[in-house]
């Protein structure tokens, strides 16, 4: 969703450069410089993490939702990956229809079951629902959905611009919360009951959690086996997968629509001759947090856009059984324009290990470009 509206901008920005309208650019802000994060006291942490406390099992029920034509690539991924592995909950990879769902800004799966099959498996509701950011906040499937889940006591988690999803259900009114730093103004504008929280990138208000840009998702997930099975399970599995903090501290000031940011995605857009579709080759047993990450990255730099191949059309099942369909059926791809296989590496390494090849073929403004989109500081 991020993608699509800021891509939107840059192609009228450059249709004002067409008509030799580009000053608008130069009164931008430049880029901002970090601050540092300030402080989350340890009460505040602990609120956190009760307010996540699982609501009715003992081993809690997970949905992850999303709608079929339109739902972020590793808003969706992220949390069922890193559910799954910790083996602290049952989740489960719901669409609002039957067949594929297409993510953005990449990769194709085939969700589990649909939210008419849940609530007939699942007629007391799930315990968490996750909702990441959509191609659409307004879908009505998905809203009546989410609004009849939090009526039967699930805590309702918005990830990323899912905040906005949350907002059209209803269920922000008179709480705090967060969202993506793109649409915050605009958020906080047409839900005036909001009352957005800055410098915090996990916010959690009487049964609803909300969280800052695509980067959170991590530490979203890792908040909620802190509250379903401890601090020591939640390190654990911070180590397994490359992450050394996941508290809720946040720089809000640190992104923002500035000139650099405005100037690259204009650059890049403007550049359609650079353009390059990369391969990225899908095998059983992939992690599928690693997977999303590496194609995410890939396909918002506004220069290239990565496709997943393999031999057969035939959906491979991650290593948590996630079910990707294949872009192109292909048994290779030119040397040039294939990126490395994900291995076994920690997903946060491989999210590390892809900015900085980001870097090397683009530039560190396209990097940097992609990490703001993110709302990954540690690339800001």
């Amino acid at each position: 969703m991020t993608l699509r509206r800021v891509l939107l901008g840059a192609l009228a920005a450059a249709a004002l450069v067409a008509a030799g309208g580009v000053a608008w650019i130069f009164s931008l802000p430049p880029a901002p410089s970090a601050k540092g994060a300030p402080p989350v006291a340890q009460a505040e942490a602990d609120a956190i993490v009760a307010g996540l406390k699982p609501p009715n099992r003992q081993k809690p029920l997970v949905a992850v939702i999303g709608i079929n034509d339109g739902t972020e690539t590793t808003d969706y991924l992220m949390p069922y990956g890193i559910l799954k592995r910790s083996g602290v909950a049952d989740v489960v990879a719901l669409a609002t229809e039957p067949g594929p769902m297409r993510l953005l800004p990449a990769l194709t799966i085939a969700p589990e079951s649909t939210v008419a099959g849940f609530d007939a498996r699942h007629p007391d509701g799930a315990d968490y629902v996750i909702v990441p950011a959509m191609s659409r906040d307004d879908d009505p499937a998905a809203l009546r959905w989410i609004r009849s889940q939090a009526g039967k006591g699930a805590i309702i988690i918005g990830v990323c611009a899912g905040g906005k999803v949350l907002a059209e259900a209803g269920l922000l009114n008179g709480k705090q919360a967060t969202t993506h730093w793109f649409y915050i103004e605009g958020w906080r504008k047409r839900h005036l009951a909001i009352r957005y929280v800055p410098d915090r990138r996990l916010v959690v208000d009487r049964g609803v959690a909300t969280t800052t840009g695509v980067s959170a998702s991590m530490p979203v997930a890792l908040t909620l086996i802190e509250a379903i099975a401890g601090r020591e399970k939640a390190e654990a599995v911070a180590r397994d997968i490359g992450v050394a903090n996941w508290d809720a501290r946040h720089d809000s000031g640190a992104f923002r629509f500035s000139r650099p940011f405005a100037l690259t995605a204009l650059g890049n857009t403007l550049a359609f001759w650079k353009r390059e579709t990369l391969g990225l080759q899908l095998v059983s047993g992939v992690d599928e947090v690693s997977l999303a990450l590496v194609a995410d990255v890939w396909s918002r730099t506004y220069r290239s856009r990565a496709l997943t191949f393999a031999a057969s059309p035939d959906a491979l099942e991650t290593r948590n059984g996630i079910r990707i369909l294949p872009d192109k059926v292909a048994a290779d791809w030119p040397k040039e324009r294939r990126l490395p296989p994900v291995r076994d590496q920690p997903p946060a390494t491989a999210l590390d290990q892809s900015l900085r090849a980001i870097e090397a073929r683009y530039g560190m403004r396209t990097a940097a470009f992609v990490a703001v989109q993110l709302e990954y500081p540690g690339y800001n």
